[in-house]
């Protein structure tokens, strides 16, 4: 934290931030833990290239089935708390209706 002087406020955040983090290793300590940093893959936010390809390819009719059925898997996703996959399929959505 930056500033010229330290608030009430400052000063019991930093305590308690100062408090857990001493909890924690102590945990880590007894248990054996050495924390360690979380690597993740980067995923491409919008993966639909079979889309494009379909655009050119499929009738009004299965363009709107395949529409609901994606807004379906959307709704679904989103209920499992899956939100990059939600906002994938929206994304996706939003293509095909031209948005």
């Amino acid at each position: 934290m930056y500033a010229d002087t330290i608030s009430d406020a400052m000063d019991e955040a930093i305590k308690e931030t100062k408090r857990r983090r001493e909890v924690q290793e102590k945990y880590n300590k007894e248990h054996n833990i050495v924390p360690k940093t979380i690597t993740k893959e980067i995923k491409e936010i919008i993966s639909n290239d079979i889309v494009k390809d379909d655009k050119k390819k499929i009738s009004k009719k299965d363009k709107e089935k395949l529409i609901i059925s994606l807004e379906e898997e959307m709704k679904a996703a989103a209920a499992k708390m899956d939100f990059e996959r939600a906002i994938e399929l929206r994304n996706i959505i939003y293509e095909m209706k031209g948005i």
